[in-house]
């Protein structure tokens, strides 16, 4: 009885929308922001660049090797489905719960974070500075308020059915995309000075670390460098993350087994190219030393303003308010699509199984909203980019490898498309990948490794859980 309706979902998405999908949800605040604290970490232009070509290269791996499963699975639920064939239903259900419990929701908290940081630039009185109600250790501050509001916004958009959200992601992901490239394009032809470049580029690769406390930079290298570039990449990695949310609405994608997997790799291609690219403008505008110390890190406020002047501010922020609200509408759309498919597995609220009149999961998308609220409410930026990386990449480790299993499990399972570079590609990222994981939770133990904790919390909760067989 499970899959007497495995196709209510109506296929409404076609290429275009899958790419704006992936280049929409990946493109958020991250690449205005965190650049400063790469420059921080390993302190020069050549490296600055490796880690977001890393990163870039990377995502496209995996992007990829998703492309193999996604058209061998081509149903919502995405990963969740992929991580089920190839293992069983605990690790299908520990991704799920990680998903629910700290992935998504996090990211979407995180997102909603970066967007009222920038509406705070037009309204002050929307900043986190004005603190609206105190109880003990807990303050509640403006920007927060605005944070929920937009995810609630979004939610209920997002509940009227596909076609409201796919038009509004395709048009300001879009007007997202043509904007970045302005501000390339104007940072090059109106700011860009050759000394500022040269000086950027003279030691290129020479590393240092800066000292926020003492204001001074002091060279690093062997351990120290690994450590940096680790902590680095965190914020390289959640900036070029969220890609595989179309997998997840693969059940509303018209001809999913060759649209799923070309929108992964046009849509982090694209993405790699613009934040290449923005990085080179940054270097060719702001000295390093301003990169690194940039107020409250908007680094792209910086470059605007030598670009436009006063102007500037109000032209990046209005830039990263268009890019957060896209790309929390991406992520929420595809969240709702794993509770549903979990919910259908017995492994999740049985209401979320149900689609309302417009055939979209609304009790997912209810709860999904209420949980990203409440996170909104507990934690800092970078807490919770720290809390989310590990655990997103521990699920693509394990993914990645699913294709191995599933070509020694599955061998005669027709694959309209197979995974580029096989085995070697995908083997790569698996080994990169671990080694920062295992960075992370050397370096940055008190965040990462609550991440940890709250995914294997969800082992006790499989087994009290677990329909009986």
């Amino acid at each position: 009885m499970e899959d007497q309706k495995p196709e209510d979902f109506k296929r409404e998405l076609g290429l275009l929308d899958g790419t704006m999908l992936v280049v929409g949800s990946m493109i958020g605040s991250g690449i205005f922001i965190v650049s400063a604290d790469i420059a921080r970490q390993v302190g020069s232009a050549g490296w600055l660049i490796l880690i977001w070509l890393i990163s870039g290269l990377i995502t496209i791996i995996a992007a990829v090797s998703y492309g193999e499963l996604s058209a061998m699975f081509p149903k919502a639920g995405g990963q969740y489905v992929y991580l089920k064939e190839a293992y069983n239903k605990l690790i299908a259900f520990l991704y799920g719960w990680s998903f629910f419990a700290v992935i998504q929701t996090g990211t979407i908290a995180a997102v909603g974070v970066g967007f009222s940081k920038f509406a705070a630039y037009l309204v002050p009185p929307l900043s986190d500075e004005n603190i609206l109600y105190e109880i003990g250790s807990f303050k509640l501050n403006a920007a927060q308020i605005v944070s929920i509001i937009t995810i609630i916004l979004l939610t209920y958009i997002n509940s009227r059915g596909v076609k409201n959200s796919k038009i509004m992601q395709t048009v300001l992901t879009v007007i997202k995309i043509l904007s970045l490239f302005g501000l390339i394009i104007f940072g090059f032809i109106l700011a860009a000075k050759a000394e500022i470049w040269n000086a950027n580029w003279t030691n290129a690769f020479s590393s240092r670390a800066f000292n926020t406390e003492s204001g001074s930079w002091m060279p690093i290298g062997g351990t120290a460098l690994l450590t940096g570039i680790s902590a680095a990449m965190v914020g390289s990695l959640f900036s070029s993350d969220a890609w595989v949310g179309v997998t997840f609405i693969a059940g509303e994608i018209k001809n999913p087994k060759r649209n799923v997997g070309l929108s992964l790799f046009l849509g982090t291609f694209i993405v790699t190219i613009i934040y290449i690219l923005t990085n080179l403008m940054y270097l060719a505008v702001i000295p390093l030393d301003e990169i690194a110390t940039a107020k409250s890190d908007r680094v792209a406020v910086v470059a605007s303003q030598y670009t436009f002047g006063d102007m500037g501010t109000i032209i990046i922020a209005v830039m990263i308010m268009i890019s957060t609200f896209a790309c929390n509408n991406g992520l929420i759309m595809a969240g709702a699509r794993v509770y549903y498919t979990m919910a259908k597995d017995g492994l999740f609220f049985k209401k979320a199984a149900v689609l309302n009149d417009a055939s979209v999961p609304a009790w997912a998308l209810w709860i999904q909203c209420v949980w990203a609220s409440i996170l909104c409410l507990t934690g800092k930026y970078g807490d919770l980019l720290d809390f989310v990386i590990i655990i997103v990449l521990i699920f693509y480790i394990l993914t990645i490898y699913g294709i191995f299993i599933l070509r020694k499990k599955m061998p005669d399972v027709e694959r309209p498309y197979k995974a580029f570079g096989y085995p070697f590609l995908p083997f790569l990222y698996i080994i990169v990948a671990s080694a920062i994981c295992i960075s992370l939770l050397l370096t940055k133990f008190s965040t990462c490794g609550w991440g940890v904790l709250i995914m294997l919390t969800g082992i006790p909760v499989y087994y009290m859980t677990k329909p009986k067989e």
